[in-house]
């Protein structure tokens, strides 16, 4: 199914995957959006080297479970295709056009996530808003897999293995970013949620309100690193 959505076609027939330049982001068995990202390297490189191996540093450092991705979505970012290397007149306002687009993509995964989290260990360069490019969503897994993989016991066995995965890296390496760190507590609450509804489920009771977790209170703002002055950005949130 990876194979069939980075060969997906546009209108135009052009590869959705092909584009040299653009944005990409995940999507769990609930639909809730995980992981944005960008790339000037081409799309289907970077989707194929996030899900197939471990030749990213999300993916190396477990900060993304390959496991719980269930969907992507692309924006490819055509005018950009004759942009290639640092030395093109063009390539610092196109990588200036690939921030906001990201930063946007990555706002609008802020919004529709239940926590307002993300499990990005970067937040994207802060830019002002834009208009999205047009983009398409693929699944990732078919039927019998998203009932096998998507049990809840399951997925609450793989997030917790996934955590202790991650609390190992941070244990051994000793010096990580807080970016990590952040993650850390963002898959804790992912966790503490998806048990918490199974939790009500086997006891009869309705799901609990995924508000109920504060994460802007548990590691702050999500919007901008803390090291960063947000009274020199303009964000809409």
């Amino acid at each position: 199914m990876l194979d069939a959505a980075l060969n997906g076609r546009d209108e135009r027939g052009r590869q959705w995957s092909d584009a040299r330049w653009g944005c990409y982001a995940f999507y769990d068995y609930d639909g809730e959006p995980i992981y944005v990202g960008q790339t000037n390297e081409r799309l289907r490189v970077r989707v194929r080297r996030h899900l197939t191996n471990q030749r990213t540093d999300a993916v190396a450092m477990r900060i993304l479970d390959v496991f719980e991705v269930a969907e992507m979505e692309l924006w490819p970012l055509w005018e950009l295709e004759d942009v290639r290397g640092q030395h093109h007149p063009d390539y610092a306002a196109a990588q200036q056009r690939l921030n906001a687009v990201e930063y946007t993509a990555y706002l609008r995964a802020i919004r529709e996530s239940r926590f307002k989290a993300i499990l990005n260990e970067k937040i994207p360069p802060v830019s002002r808003a834009v208009e999205l490019p047009p983009s398409r969503r693929f699944p990732l897994i078919d039927d019998d897999t998203r009932r096998e993989r998507g049990h809840p016991d399951i997925r609450i066995a793989r997030r917790a293995e996934t955590i202790s995965r991650l609390a190992a890296v941070a244990h051994e390496r000793g010096e990580v970013s807080d970016g990590l760190r952040r993650v850390l507590v963002i898959q804790g609450v992912r966790l503490a949620y998806i048990a918490a509804v199974r939790l009500a489920y086997v006891e009869g009771r309705p799901a609990p309100d995924p508000s109920a977790i504060d994460v802007n209170g548990l590691v702050g703002s999500v919007l901008f690193e803390h090291t960063d002055t947000p009274s020199l950005f303009d964000i809409d949130s």
